[in-house]
């Protein structure tokens, strides 16, 4: 049974043109601690009228704001990155008490990432050519407009700041709608927002549901863009909302990342490698590498390289700096995330670690054991749906040939890693995956580097110019 926790964090306004206002909606969202199962706070429910509201209010900011200098809009992002900086403590608790990311990773990946990001825009503006004369015309990048946003769960205050900060560099103004399960970080945002001096109705915040305000902002006829980031199956309905008004869409959805060991690489070295590649955020990680390819002569050294190491992944209260792994986000996650355990074992994949059933010593919290399962088929559920936690899959291949295509042998296209001792037919092999982005042999994640996917796995980029230029139209003025 969920019970109130102390510490509580209740919010009980929105933030819109400005202020903290009364919610027209009626009642609360209760946030749930995944560790403790306790409630720690609640945010409003929001009504559409409240996304109106804040639409219109965003609308008329626009016009100003997206005339402001170039110099105002890099000291807001530094701002913002140095209030980041100073609340970093608190934000990384907070968001660790959400979503049950093991604190030194909260730390870094949670907070430390986005204050990075931020002031990564307040750069980019630095040399940022905003027209270009070709021939007989000036072509004009300008604002988009006014953009909804509609974040997740998983990574919440990095996927909001990789949307607001390339929107404030841009000359955007924004309505946003955080995930219920993760929302209190979205509200110490807005206060800092609010702090630094952003002019009214540049950012406006609005908590509730998806069915009502997320679809209200994604039909809404003065929202110019939507960037959502979540599943795929909501993406679609993102974007059949948003047809009727022909506006941007910009998605960031599922993947089920195939990560491939090559004949020639340091063996050892890449299967470590693999648990962390998948297991990150307790494997709640769209870009999360959960398929492992690895050659058929390498299956029992790869095996049993990972299962002599998964024991140190060591899973439990994320708010101690030993724990590794904590719990998922909720109680049905937790579930999701149980059923795909069973039904890899009852469909025959071989279970190397893990299993059904909680984590030995914990009797609370939404945990799972962290799983591997060797010799997974492609016919298998578990090698071709995404589970979204610390599950992964391991698939022999034959051939190079056959690696690429195993790789390929997905409606998802997100991520993707490949290991080789021969740096050139890694890049090869690179080049021939349909994903959105490859590492080479634990190449380090690029914060200035795009990001976003093929197929399923979505539409547009995020982080660096290319993640500011979704944000803006180009005009040609000829003369």
């Amino acid at each position: 049974m969920v019970q109130s926790g102390s510490n509580m964090h209740e919010r009980q306004h929105l933030y819109i043109d400005g202020s903290w206002v009364e919610p027209n909606g009626e009642g609360t969202i209760e946030v749930v601690n995944p560790a403790t199962e306790k409630i720690i706070g609640s945010v409003p429910v929001g009504s559409e009228s409240d996304a109106n509201a804040a639409v219109e209010a965003a609308r008329a900011a626009f016009s100003s704001w997206s005339e402001s200098t170039v110099d105002e809009r890099s000291n807001y992002l530094n701002l913002l990155s140095s209030a980041l900086k100073d609340r970093g403590e608190e934000m990384a608790e907070l968001i660790t008490s959400e979503v049950g990311t093991p604190i030194e990773y909260s730390r870094m990946a949670m907070v430390g990432t986005p204050r990075v990001v931020s002031r990564s825009y307040a750069k980019i503006l630095d040399g940022f050519v905003w027209e270009e004369e070709v021939r007989n015309s000036i072509v004009v990048k300008e604002a988009i407009g006014v953009v909804a946003m509609i974040t997740p769960w998983n990574f919440p205050l990095h996927q909001i700041i990789g949307k607001i900060a390339p929107a404030i560099a841009a000359g955007c103004t924004m309505v946003l709608k955080p995930s219920k399960e993760a929302p209190l970080n979205a509200f110490v945002l807005a206060d800092i927002l609010d702090e630094i001096g952003l002019p009214n109705g540049v950012f406006n915040l609005i908590s509730g549901h998806g069915r009502e305000i997320g679809e209200t902002l994604a039909s809404h006829p003065e929202v110019d863009m939507v960037s959502f980031t979540g599943s795929t199956n909501a993406g679609i309905r993102v974007s059949e909302l948003a047809a009727p008004s022909v506006k941007r869409v910009t998605l960031e959805l599922g993947g089920k990342s195939a990560n491939i060991i090559l004949d020639d690489a340091d063996i050892p070295r890449a299967a470590s490698s693999a648990i962390y590649s998948c297991f990150g955020n307790s494997g709640q990680e769209c870009s999360a590498l959960t398929r492992l390819l690895i050659p058929e002569d390498s299956r029992e050294e790869v095996v049993e390289i990972i299962a002599s190491k998964i024991g140190r992944y060591t899973v439990g209260d994320p708010m101690e700096g030993t724990s590794k792994c904590g719990p998922l986000v909720s109680k049905r996650q937790q579930e999701s995330v149980s059923r795909y355990i069973s039904t890899g074992i009852d469909e025959g994949a071989t279970l190397v670690a893990g299993g059904e059933g909680m984590p030995n010593g914990l009797d609370s919290g939404f945990y799972v054991r962290p799983t591997v399962f060797a010799d997974v088929t492609p016919e298998m559920t578990v090698f071709r749906e995404e589970i979204f936690g610390p599950v992964l899959c391991i698939t022999t291949y034959s051939n190079e040939e056959e690696a690429i295509e195993l790789a390929n042998d997905s409606e998802y296209g997100l991520s993707g890693g490949v290991w080789s001792g021969d740096e050139a037919r890694a890049m090869k092999i690179a080049r021939k995956l349909r994903t959105g982005q490859v590492s080479i042999n634990g190449g380090a994640f690029n914060i200035t580097a795009p990001f976003g996917g093929y197929k399923k796995s979505g539409l547009g980029r995020e982080l660096g110019i290319h993640g500011m230029e979704e944000f803006l139209e180009t005009k040609s003025i000829q003369r």
